[in-house]
């Protein structure tokens, strides 16, 4: 099964975080992680995948425009979405800069794709998705590792289940 880490990055931030999530995904076995940036991701990547983990870098506290054009564009599939797991990622340059608002402006379109939310684990913060401040560091990277195989986890567990 198939989920797709789908980013927008203008710095390269974001971009180091969706591969850290990427690398977590590919960690479960059964599982195979398609990374897309929004300028590459086509509509048949959204709906072939089980689940579509998708970050942005904080731009007024809210997504990427890149990224609202593609929730945008694709919202003819929201019936073939429906079920699926949506999961959010974030970068931004302030410590407290707007990071949760911009998670939440992504999983607010994957609610109304219809698509079931996965937060972070609590291993990595316990909140609405995994965000980094700045350059990211080590424990940042790890964080990301941690969420894609949350996500990926929870995936396989509710396809095992239909």
């Amino acid at each position: 099964m198939q989920i797709l880490v789908l980013y927008y990055s203008n710095t390269g931030r974001t971009k180091k975080l969706a591969e850290s999530v990427a690398e977590g995904v590919n960690r479960v076995s059964g599982v195979e992680c398609l990374l897309k940036t929004t300028a590459e991701v086509v509509k048949e990547d959204f709906i072939n995948s089980e689940g579509v983990i998708a970050g942005s870098p904080v731009y007024f506290g809210t997504m990427a425009g890149e990224l609202k054009l593609v929730m945008d564009k694709f919202v003819g599939t929201r019936r073939q979405m429906i079920g699926k797991v949506g999961a959010a990622f974030a970068t931004g340059n302030h410590h407290s800069g707007g990071k949760e608002t911009t998670l939440m402006s992504i999983i607010q379109a994957f609610l109304i794709y219809g698509m079931i939310i996965v937060g972070d684990p609590l291993e990595s913060g316990g909140h609405y998705g995994v965000a980094g401040s700045g350059e990211l560091d080590d424990r940042c990277w790890q964080e990301g590792v941690l969420f894609g195989e949350r996500v990926a986890n929870v995936v396989k567990k509710l396809r095992s289940k239909s």
